[in-house]
């Protein structure tokens, strides 16, 4: 699949955030343990990163499900 990053997460969300990874963000949309629709027309993905001790990361995608917005660990998450 062919994934897309909006301006915000280009320019903002890596940088405040250099350690993400944009091979994380597409493997949570690949292989999530939890989805759901968010306000807005936007979506959620949470999956584990093994590379960061199995810590959550949470995956905000625009309504086509492929044009990355958002990411960070969840420190909330509940299975």
């Amino acid at each position: 699949m062919d994934y897309r990053y909006t301006k915000y997460f280009e320019n903002e969300v890596l940088r405040k955030r250099p350690y993400l990874k944009k091979e994380w963000c597409i493997y949570v949309i690949e292989n999530p343990i939890k989805t759901e629709p968010q306000h807005s027309n936007r979506y959620r993905f949470w999956a584990k990163i093994k590379e960061m001790q199995n810590r959550v990361l949470r995956v905000i995608t625009l309504d086509d499900k492929k044009t990355i917005h958002n990411a960070f660990f969840d420190r909330g998450f509940k299975e």
